[in-house]
């Protein structure tokens, strides 16, 4: 049998969310990949939606498999990057089929003082700097930057300014204008071809290989979309098992990378995954401390704190707190 034949057979039970957790794990990253096995997912999402009927209480909020419906709905056949692509494309279609859901309602709250209409605007300027890099032209004018000033300070003013921008047009047009970059970066060389892409260059103030850029803007893709949906009232799944892995290992690293050689070091591990030292390797581990994958992204990206993450810990609480910190301290989403 093959894996397409595998997956099919699993699609009624999946739908019903009856599968047990490591048939679970094999459906979504397949339904990203394959057209028909996708129509046939939401074919049947829609017959359990009928089955279930109104939501209970009077409650306008939808269950969540409607949100993987409309998802698998205006899911497009995947394009064929390379693995390191892969989170991203998966995290853009994700966004495209929240935003019909936006409709009449781009002036909602979303995270800090920003709007959908702006939470958009913001990810077109955050895509920017891998686009500029990979020779995409930007879709918004840019003013005179300014000299001697941090990275952040440059970030923070031209996310800023293209905000302020689109405001100023409909949020189609803003819509429309991110879809376009994304996938002109989708469609880009590097995206296909992990040895272009193995190339180092400095983004954001972190100097990383342009697949590890990728994996970055899948990670903040995914966490605007799920601000996006909490505000809107839609349940946004997390990235699939093997996505998620990506951004979790990126994280690690880039958190190593923070924290340096002489941090008191933590053994650090993700639930159902792999474990890491964090900090010194000339000095036995203080510390363990383990979270849930979504959870430490979560924290990463500024959408926990070090306080309310849940978290099992061992050892020096001091050593601990330092890397749930210094995790806190990597957001600039």
């Amino acid at each position: 049998m093959t894996e397409h034949d595998g997956v099919r057979d699993l699609l009624a039970a999946w739908a019903f969310g009856a599968l047990p957790p490591d048939e679970e794990k094999a459906v979504p990253g397949h339904l990203a990949e394959c057209e028909s096995c996708a129509a046939e997912a939401e074919r049947l999402r829609e017959t359990v939606r009928l089955l279930e009927g109104p939501a209970p209480n009077g409650s306008q909020a939808p269950p969540a498999h409607d949100v993987l419906a409309a998802a698998l709905r205006a899911r497009p056949a995947a394009p064929p990057v390379a693995v390191h692509a892969a989170p991203y494309a998966a995290a853009v279609a994700g966004l495209k089929a929240l935003l019909p859901e936006a409709e009449g309602r781009w002036s909602t709250p979303v995270v800090h003082d920003w709007d959908v209409h702006a939470t958009v605007a913001h990810l077109l300027a955050a895509d920017e700097p891998l686009a500029g890099r990979l020779g995409i032209a930007a879709r918004v004018p840019a003013a005179a930057a300014a000299e001697d000033v941090s990275w952040v300070e440059v970030w923070n003013r031209r996310s800023a300014e293209v905000i302020a921008h689109e405001h100023g047009r409909a949020p189609a047009d803003t819509v429309a204008d991110w879809a376009a970059q994304a996938a002109a970066l989708l469609a880009a060389p590097e995206a296909r071809e992990p040895e272009l892409a193995a190339r180092a260059t400095m983004l954001m103030g972190v100097r990383l290989p342009v697949a590890d850029h990728y994996v970055v803007r899948a990670f903040e893709t995914w966490i605007h979309t799920d601000d996006l949906g909490r505000a809107l009232g839609h349940a946004v799944p997390p990235p699939p098992a093997g996505y998620l892995g990506q951004l979790v290992r990126l994280a690690v690293r880039v958190l190593g990378l923070a924290l340096g050689p002489a941090a008191p070091p933590v053994l650090f591990a993700v639930d159902g995954g792999e474990q890491w030292v964090l900090g010194s390797e000339d000095e036995p581990v203080h510390a363990e401390l383990a979270l849930d994958p979504v959870e430490f992204c979560l924290l990463v990206g500024g959408r926990r704190t070090p306080d309310e993450v849940p978290r099992r810990a061992a050892g020096d609480e001091g050593a601990v707190r330092n890397v749930l910190e210094r995790a806190a301290s990597l957001s600039w989403l």
